[in-house]
């Protein structure tokens, strides 16, 4: 963990507008990994299809993903200022108290999530935010990155009022904000790289799967959730066509040319 504690400190002391151009170089490369990863993603599973293959790229696809990368690094610097002005408070690292904190913010951020994904849908609410992302409904990598504006303000303000309320580990905080990225990137490879037994396995079938994100994008009545299926369960909004559809994506093999 000793890297990830000489790169914060490197942060914290070089000059903001040097640190802003390291927030916008590490959103860019976030999006452009994701791009790369995803398309290996699919290119490994192109039989095991969740959802069609999507049309070809468009523009506003292309500028509604850099919008978001402006707006991740804007979140990322503010959150880099609280910081040094002493609003948020690293704690020392131990191996324990860092997958404490990766757990509280992994349910934690899936339960506001949640929450924040009901009021985007509703009707009142969904036409002038929440109506852009799912005009995608045959998801690629890069749809992870397609949101209206302000839904990327939404997580990123509820992403800044966890860590000011939550005094954290930042190996804690960088360990949530990877499978942050993993788990948005697998809801939208319109593949399923799971295996077959996933979804029979404890603990394991409570994990969100590509099958699952995907349905969302199909049917927006069900599947709110983001990395668990804890809080669609327990409020009645899971797909019941769930286990059908990811056994049907994990055993019938799609010709596809993608």
């Amino acid at each position: 963990m000793f890297p990830v504690q000489q790169i914060t400190q490197a942060l914290y002391n070089m000059p903001f507008g040097m640190a802003c151009l390291w927030a916008l170089t590490w959103n860019v490369l976030i999006l452009l990994g994701c791009v790369a990863v995803g398309e290996l993603l699919i290119r490994l599973n192109r039989q095991h299809r969740v959802a069609e293959v999507p049309p070809p790229l468009t523009f506003t696809e292309v500028g509604l993903a850099v919008s978001t990368v402006v707006l991740n690094t804007l979140i990322s610097v503010l959150g880099m200022w609280l910081w040094r002005m002493g609003w948020i408070h690293p704690v020392p690292f131990s191996l324990g108290r860092m997958l404490l904190d990766f757990g509280v913010f992994f349910l934690g951020m899936d339960l506001g999530m949640y929450v924040l994904h009901r009021v985007a849908h509703h009707p009142r609410i969904y036409p002038w935010a929440h109506l852009t992302h799912h005009k995608y409904e045959n998801p690629r990598p890069l749809t992870l990155f397609v949101l209206n504006p302000l839904e990327v303000l939404g997580f990123g303000f509820l992403w800044l009022f966890a860590v000011l309320v939550y005094p954290a580990t930042v190996e804690g905080m960088v360990l949530y904000l990877t499978f942050n990225v993993v788990f948005g990137l697998l809801g939208h490879v319109g593949v399923e790289p799971f295996p077959l037994g996933w979804i029979k396995r404890p603990v394991l079938k409570e994990i969100s799967t590509s099958t699952f994100h995907a349905e969302h994008h199909q049917d927006s009545h069900h599947n709110y959730g983001f990395y668990t299926l804890i809080w669609d369960r327990l409020l009645g909004t899971l797909s019941p066509a769930y286990e059908e559809d990811f056994q049907r994506a994990r055993t019938q093999h799609f010709d596809s040319s993608d």
